[in-house]
Order: C-alpha cells, then sequence, then structure tokens
C-alpha cells in the first residue's frame, strides 16, 4: 500500500494550467524523483504536496488522509519533513544548537531564552546528528561549515520531526558532484533504515538515475513519463530530446557529474 497518493492534481493560474491532472504513489522505503525543464511544474506540485499552494482540484491523500486544505504546519506535524533549495540554519547558532532548536519546535516547547533551553533534546539531537555523519562537528557554528555539511545538517533537522515522508526541493543544489552524491547515498541509506518515504526535486541527472527508485518526469505542467530508471531512459518521449534542448539524457548525466 502506497503511504503517498495523488490524484488527478491541478493547478490553474488564471488561464494557465501550471499543473495539469498529474496521478502518482510514494511508498514506504521509496525514493522518487520529480523531474522536469524549468516550468514543468515541479516546484507547484511540491508545494502543493507540502501545503505551502492549494490545489486547483485533485487530492493529495497521506497515510489515508486528506492534506488538500491543511495548513503546511500541520501537515509537518502529521509526519511530513522537508528541506528547502537554500539550507534553512541558523548561522549563528552551532550545529548542535540547531538540531535542538528543530526538536524543540517539534515538541513544541516554548522557551524565552536559549540559555534555559540550551541542553534541552542534547541526547537526540546528537543522535540526528549521527545520522548525518555530522557529530564531531557539534559545537561548530554553521556559519564555518562546508556548503555540503551545511545541507546534512538541515537534513538532521527535518528529521527531529520523525518524518514518514520527507520533501526535498533541490537538495544538492550548489553542490559539487562528490558532495551532491555523498549527500543522496546518504539519503538513500536513511529511506531504507527507517522505511521512509522521499519525494525530491532534482536538476542533476546523474545523482537522479543512480539513486533513485522511481523517476516521474513533468513537461508543461503533464506527467510525460514515470517508472524506473531504464524505463524513463527508454521512454520515446524522453529519450527523443532532453526537456526541449536537444539533449539525450546520456548527455545531461554526462554533463551533471561534471564539477
Amino acid at each position: 500500500m502506497s503511504l503517498l497518493n495523488v490524484r488527478n492534481l491541478s493547478k490553474r493560474f488564471g488561464g494557465n494550467a501550471a499543473v495539469d491532472d498529474i496521478s502518482f504513489d510514494l511508498k514506504a522505503g521509496e525514493l522518487l524523483a520529480l523531474i522536469g525543464p524549468n516550468g514543468a511544474g515541479k516546484s507547484t506540485t511540491f508545494n502543493m504536496v507540502g501545503g505551502q499552494l492549494p490545489a486547483s482540484a485533485g487530492s493529495i491523500l497521506f497515510d489515508g488522509r486528506e492534506l488538500l486544505g491543511v495548513p503546511s504546519h500541520r501537515i509537518a506535524h502529521m509526519g511530513v519533513g522537508r528541506t528547502f533549495q537554500i539550507a534553512a540554519t541558523f548561522a549563528s547558532l552551532t550545529v548542535l544548537e540547531n538540531v535542538q532548536m528543530a526538536l524543540l519546535s517539534h515538541h513544541r516547547k516554548i522557551f524565552s531564552f536559549w540559555r534555559a533551553a540550551a541542553h534541552r533534546f542534547r541526547d537526540e539531537a546528537l543522535d540526528l546528528l549521527r545520522q548525518v555523519n555530522m557529530q564531531d562537528q557539534a559545537s561548530r557554528p554553521c556559519s564555518e561549515l562546508a556548503y555540503g555539511d551545511v545541507k546534512r545538517v538541515e537534513l538532521a533537522m527535518s528529521l527531529a520531526g520523525r518524518p514518514r515522508l520527507l520533501l526535498m526541493d533541490e537538495p544538492t543544489a550548489g553542490m559539487a558532484p562528490a558532495e551532491r552524491n555523498g549527500l543522496v547515498a546518504l539519503v538513500k541509506d536513511l529511506v531504507i533504515q527507517k522505511n521512509m518515504a522521499v519525494l525530491f526535486t532534482e536538476h542533476s541527472m546523474d545523482v537522479v538515475f543512480a539513486y533513485a527508485d522511481r523517476i516521474i518526469v513533468l513537461a508543461r505542467g503533464r506527467l510525460i513519463a514515470q517508472g524506473s530508471a531504464e524505463e524513463v531512459r527508454a521512454h520515446p518521449q524522453v529519450q527523443a530530446v532532453y526537456f526541449g534542448t536537444g539533449k539525450t539524457f546520456e548527455a545531461a548525466i554526462s554533463e551533471g557529474s561534471r564539477p
């Protein structure tokens, strides 16, 4: 049984259909990539699932519960986590403090002064940092970290809510090839260990084809292909042209692996 069921989802802005009647499923323990060119409807779809944008039509069921019309903060407390294209951390706080803040938010703890909260959830925060291989940098301010490490801290923060579904918007944006492969490999391991579902958007085709269990392809708001990497690569509409640029998937993957 699927954890996420998207059915006939549409979003219109005036007379323009940004997303046009798309349907897909996502199971626990599965890493699903959502790809397409600029203007394909990826971000719109992503934001409707996360509750940041209302849909014009359709249904989004998470573990049998309708998400349409539910505010994003309530969706988060239902077990849906999210990371953003630009990492959302507090640069002046340490790595550990950032994760503690995420845990305080998840547990809905109210505090007036950080000093009073500094020892709250310390052990749990350290455990989350161990899961993303950042425990050795727990005492460093986030402002001193390499960008790839900041993304790992953000991942630990997103895990503070114990999500069953994690939405990751361009998780490797701005990262070098080695960094992005390391991050997505880590996410893949977490998916398996936690039996967690992940839906992610991504422009780097090398990581998509290397790690995604399935891929869904949007173009001009429509779903044009979905399946395994092999099935998507062989799909007639996708194979003929890589999203209207004249590039094949092989060329795109090769380019994506360059610094």
